[in-house]
């Protein structure tokens, strides 16, 4: 992954500034299932925000990196006890196009609409 340049760093934290953290960090420290659920809103979201509890100072530097070298993610910004992190969202295949069922020929409501219908001459497809 190449490495975020200054203006895009500087528009991801202004982006971000708005969010709320969608992933906790606790007592436990960096899991399996936190880095799963990191990875599920980063793919959902591409930027979000991870708080840290009751983490020290020391390890956060630790947990920030070893976040972006698992999941592939490059950290936007780290202030206290909060860690933005940004990863592209995969380019998804094209959806396959979906097929319009047949048209029914409406059939007439009223005697007045069946007599109008009868004198209009029907249209052939040529095939």
């Amino acid at each position: 992954m190449t490495e975020l340049t200054t203006e895009r760093r500087k528009a991801l934290r202004a982006a971000a500034h708005h969010l709320d953290p969608v992933v906790s960090l606790g007592q436990h420290g960096l899991t399996e299932a936190v880095l799963k659920e990191i990875d599920r809103a980063l793919k959902a979201h591409e930027l979000i925000k991870v708080k840290l509890h009751g983490i020290e100072r020391e390890d956060r530097d630790q947990i920030l990196a070893s976040i972006c070298a698992t999941l592939a993610c490059e950290p936007a910004q780290h202030i206290g006890n909060i860690l933005i992190l940004w990863r592209e969202k995969p380019a998804e295949a094209p959806a396959p196009k979906k097929t319009s069922p047949a048209r029914r020929t409406a059939q007439p409501k009223t005697k007045k609409q069946a007599a109008a219908a009868a004198e209009k001459p029907r249209r052939r497809s040529i095939r």
